[in-house]
């Protein structure tokens, strides 16, 4: 596979570095394009891959293309590109650009496929929603699927699910920083040191998270795991039920969803 990068932001790069960790493309095999050129270079010189002077010229170079600039950005991005996407394979990571909205935009022999990703894929630890309507063929979406499935995690979705699926993964790394920060928080409140406590609590969340994933366990019997009658936790339970937590971890979705 070769592949164009149009736009080389945070998300891209930890992509594009992730690939090339992981052995599933060599950072020759990667070209990329962005306005931003001097931020282009830095990172094109830390992880090897090719620069491109227009995304035209990334486009011609790849058979397959990715875009990840902003939404707003995407008509104005592929502008002059649009002709030589012909029979080529767009990936796009762009927010609201569903299959639907590039098959109205583009020549019809372009196969498309929106992908959500979420900000852990800079640590490999990536959740990438895959749109379940798509054009890729059966070579190409395997071949892709490993390739996000190498820094991070892929799931399918119907078109009518990917709305939810992005206000999870996507907007829910923000409300786990909230939590994590907000325990800290309280551990520096009894006297522990500010860089510590956010180690404990992260590696709390890491383990408990890895812990119901190998399990398989409902979260319920997991909590019930730690709750001795009468004790520490189920007290610390029974203050979080007071406050509404699990309530507000709906409604933090539903704001998202209602908007």
């Amino acid at each position: 596979m070769k592949l164009a990068f149009i736009g080389m932001g945070n998300m891209a790069s930890a992509l594009a570095g992730g690939f090339i960790a992981s052995g599933k493309l060599a950072a020759a095999d990667i070209i990329a394009f962005d306005p931003c050129t001097e931020q282009l270079a830095s990172k094109a010189k830390a992880l090897g891959f090719t620069v491109a002077a227009s995304a035209a010229e990334a486009v011609a170079a790849a058979d397959t293309v990715l875009v990840a600039c902003k939404p707003h950005q995407v008509e104005e991005a592929l502008a002059d590109a649009k002709e030589l996407l012909s029979g080529k394979a767009l990936l796009s990571i762009a927010l609201g650009w569903d299959h639907a909205r590039y098959r109205a935009m583009l020549p019809d022999d372009v196969r498309v496929q929106f992908i959500m990703p979420n900000t852990p894929a800079m640590v490999g630890e990536g959740v990438f929603l895959f749109e379940q309507t798509t054009s890729l063929n059966a070579d190409e979406l395997t071949a892709v699927t490993a390739l996000f499935a190498a820094v991070g995690h892929v799931h399918t979705l119907p078109s009518s699910q990917m709305e939810i699926g992005g206000a999870i993964s996507g907007c829910g790394p923000a409300f786990v920083d909230l939590m994590l920060e907000a325990f800290a928080d309280a551990a520096v409140l009894y006297g522990i040191p500010r860089k510590t406590a956010m180690a404990m609590v992260a590696e709390t969340v890491q383990g408990s998270a890895r812990l119901q994933r190998e399990t398989d366990l409902h979260p319920g019997v997991l909590k019930d795991m730690v709750c001795s009658p009468g004790g520490s936790t189920i007290k610390g339970v029974a203050a979080l039920e007071e406050m509404g937590f699990r309530a507000a971890c709906i409604a933090a979705i539903k704001a998202i969803m209602e908007d």
